[in-house]
């Protein structure tokens, strides 16, 4: 995977936007979140979210049709809706069916 998404689907100087898909029992690799962003889940599932060191920050499930927003915050992502992440980590998806996000990084 390249960047913080599995496809660029649009870039121009305020937003990138990414389609992210994970099958179960795969994994995202190591990657920083450099800028804010939110998320929308098309189809949900459980991702296990694990530090740079492979050490394990915790299991998230992700529901269908929610949004999230994450800012910034020195090495970490802060969640709006409280929670903190490592802004350097993996996700794997440990549920049983296929994970699938719109992500659109803000720029400005």
């Amino acid at each position: 995977m390249a960047g913080v998404g599995t496809t660029k689907l649009f870039e121009n100087d305020d937003v990138i936007v990414w389609d992210f898909r994970l099958e179960p029992g795969e994994s995202t690799g190591v990657h920083t979140h450099a800028l804010p962003y939110f998320f929308r889940v098309v189809a949900g599932s459980t991702l296990a979210v694990s530090a740079s060191d492979g050490s394990s920050l915790g299991d998230i499930e992700f529901k269908t049709g929610s949004t999230h927003s994450l800012t910034l915050d020195g090495d970490d992502l802060v969640a709006a809706r409280g929670g903190r992440v490592a802004a350097t980590h993996s996700a794997t998806n440990v549920g049983d069916s296929a994970y699938h996000e719109i992500l659109v990084e803000l720029k400005k």
